[in-house]
C-alpha cells in the first residue's frame, strides 16, 4: 500500500503540475504566479515582499519582479506599510478573486466532486497528508537550495 501511495503521490505531483501550466496559460500568467496569487489568498492580509519570497521560495529580486508582473496584469497592487514606511505592502486586488473563480469554475467543480466521495474523517485524513507533506515539501526544498548553495 505504501508503494502505491508513493506512486499516486508522484502521479498527483505531475498533474498538478500539468494543470498549474494549463490553467496559467489561460490566464495569461507564469505557473509560479499562478502559484503566488494562490498563496496570497490564503494570506489573512498584504504581506511584504520578502514573505512572497519565502512563500514561493523565490530570491528576494525574482520575487520583487513577481511582483511587478502581477502588478502589471492586476492582479496584485502595492500598498504603503503602516509600521515601515520604506516598505511595501503585496496585496490581491478587489477583482483578482473574481478574475480568478472564472478560470477556476470548471476545475473547482471537478475537483470538489471528487472531494464529496469522502466522509468528513477521511477528508480529516487527507488534510493531514496533505498538510504535513507539504511541510515536508518546504523543508526538503530549503535543505536543497541550502546545499545547492554551499562550495
Amino acid at each position: 500500500m505504501l508503494a502505491r501511495v508513493v506512486g499516486e503521490s508522484q502521479r498527483h505531483y505531475a498533474a498538478y503540475t500539468l494543470f498549474n501550466q494549463a490553467m496559467a496559460d489561460r490566464i495569461g500568467l507564469h505557473p509560479t504566479d499562478v502559484q503566488c496569487i494562490a498563496l496570497l489568498d490564503l494570506e489573512p492580509g498584504p504581506v511584504t515582499t520578502g514573505e512572497i519570497a519565502r512563500l514561493t521560495g523565490l530570491a528576494s529580486g525574482s520575487a520583487s519582479r513577481l511582483v511587478d508582473r502581477l502588478e502589471k496584469a492586476g492582479f496584485v497592487r502595492r500598498l504603503p506599510d503602516p509600521n515601515d514606511r520604506r516598505r511595501a505592502l503585496v496585496a490581491l486586488t478587489p477583482d483578482a478573486a473574481g478574475r480568478l473563480e472564472e478560470a477556476w469554475d470548471t476545475p473547482g467543480r471537478a475537483f470538489g466532486a471528487v472531494l464529496e466521495r469522502y466522509t468528513d474523517e477521511q477528508l480529516e485524513i487527507i488534510a493531514d497528508y496533505l498538510h504535513r507533506t507539504a511541510e515536508v515539501g518546504r523543508e526538503q526544498a530549503r535543505r536543497l537550495t541550502s546545499e545547492a548553495s554551499q562550495p
